[in-house]
């Protein structure tokens, strides 16, 4: 059995380790939770301060052209691209993901309004933004949204399939889809394919380009550490770039802007699915968040950050499932998450039939910080824990274990305190 020397032994060897020096975390904090919001980055206040007195304060508005303002969509969007397998000039980060989904899934639509195809097809379990999103514009366009079980794949996939619209990585069970293996059959049904990257970029590879995907947005608060709510990012492949307009045409995605001309031209390429002025402090932020991840490329540099971050995740994961499985049995915790690592993303979600929410509660009370999702006629109630190598280490997850055991044997999770559900859980 591994034990907490183990665990030291290697934290020790790990080569990553100083990649923690990036970020400020909490004395007697565990964070589990870097797959709802990532931890604030080091540079990120100095940053953030800098854009407001030095860039805004003092540059005012001629910090558009002196502080590189203006292309800063463009340059985040090509840092992106290096960690979801995309080229330079392929991505933009810019607006929220639902916001990015709704652009890139009226394209596809567009792209499908004259073949006959009239379905949209997404899991039951999908993120439901992204359902609410689908289903919204399937009601404005004459569409169907047609909800699925991830099993059902790739067998419904026929000549009636608009667009496949599917999340990489679920959020609730951590399960991770074959995006080249399911991006080409649906290629070969005739549909195309729209990814949610939200819980894949900064946490598992992603590779694009070479999957053939057609379009792609994902978020940059989680794994990509850029603060609360910041901007996120949309993909398209370059076949499909400067073809299609987004239904949001805005100022910022003319092909000239300050033209001021009264009819739209749309940019070139991705550049057409930005929308309205940036949001330039959110994008400072965003960019320490994306640099604390790309410094990892320093520890694998022909495969790129994500290949190093990976192999610690899987080994971080691996550990958290067997020192559960071992030490909180007979607990009534149940594995959700798949074991296989091609199916799995960079999170351990267990289900428990009762108190799963109050279980939660009583680890964050003792500074393990995880999260909660509610179950549903399919599944029990979910214990989700994330796992971001850039700043976990092994006797974390050690000890993230041991307050769950005593949390279980004590009962401590029975306390009143612990069963009032916060406004967020």
């Amino acid at each position: 059995m591994m034990t907490l020397e183990d665990c030291r032994a290697l934290d020790a060897q790990d080569p990553l380790r100083a990649l923690r020096d990036q970020f400020t975390l909490p004395e007697g904090v565990i964070y589990l939770d870097g797959n709802s919001l990532g931890v604030l980055p080091k540079a990120a206040p100095a940053r953030i301060a800098e854009v407001v007195t030095q860039e805004w304060g003092q540059g005012l508005i001629r910090s558009w052209n002196t502080a590189s303002w203006f292309d800063l969509p463009q340059r985040l969007g090509d840092k992106v691209a290096r960690l979801i397998g995309a080229a330079p000039g392929e991505v933009v980060c810019t607006d929220s993901t639902s916001v990015n989904l709704y652009k890139v899934l009226f394209a596809a639509l567009s792209q499908q309004k004259d073949t006959g195809r009239k379905l949209v097809v997404s899991e039951r379990s999908n993120f439901p933004t992204d359902l609410y999103i689908a289903e919204s514009l399937c009601r404005e366009r004459g569409f169907t949204l047609k909800l699925i079980e991830a099993g059902e794949l790739p067998a419904v996939l026929n000549d009636e399939v608009a667009v496949l619209m599917l999340t990489h990585v679920n959020y609730r069970t951590g399960a991770m889809h074959d995006m080249k293996a399911i991006t080409a059959a649906a290629h070969a049904a005739g549909a195309l394919t729209v990814w949610d990257l939200a819980h894949s970029a900064g946490a598992v590879p992603v590779a694009l380009n070479d999957s053939n995907a057609d379009y792609a947005i994902g978020c940059g608060y989680k794994y990509l550490n850029g603060g609360p709510g910041a901007p996120a990012f949309a993909w398209v492949h370059t076949r499909h770039a400067g073809k299609f307009e987004q239904p949001l045409s805005g100022w910022w995605g003319h092909a000239a802007p300050f033209e001021f001309t009264p009819h739209y031209r749309p940019a070139p390429g991705v550049g057409r699915y930005l929308c309205g002025t940036q949001p330039i402090i959110a994008l400072a932020g965003l960019e320490c968040g994306l640099d604390t991840v790309l410094a990892a490329e320093a520890f694998d540099k022909d495969q790129g950050a994500m290949a190093a971050l990976r192999a610690k995740s899987l080994a971080l994961t691996d550990l958290f499932i067997q020192l559960v499985e071992e030490r909180c049995a007979g607990q009534g915790l149940s594995l959700v998450t798949p074991r296989e690592h091609a199916q799995r993303g960079s999170q351990v979600c267990l289900s428990r039939g009762e108190g799963a929410y109050a279980i939660v509660q009583a680890l964050i009370a003792r500074g393990v910080i995880g999260d909660y999702r509610a179950g549903d006629s399919q599944m029990a109630d979910i214990l989700r824990f994330g796992f971001t190598p850039l700043y976990l280490g092994f006797e974390d997850v050690w000890n993230s274990v041991e307050h769950l055991v005593q949390v279980l044997e004590s009962g401590e999770w029975k306390r009143e305190e612990f069963n009032r559900k916060n406004a967020v859980t």
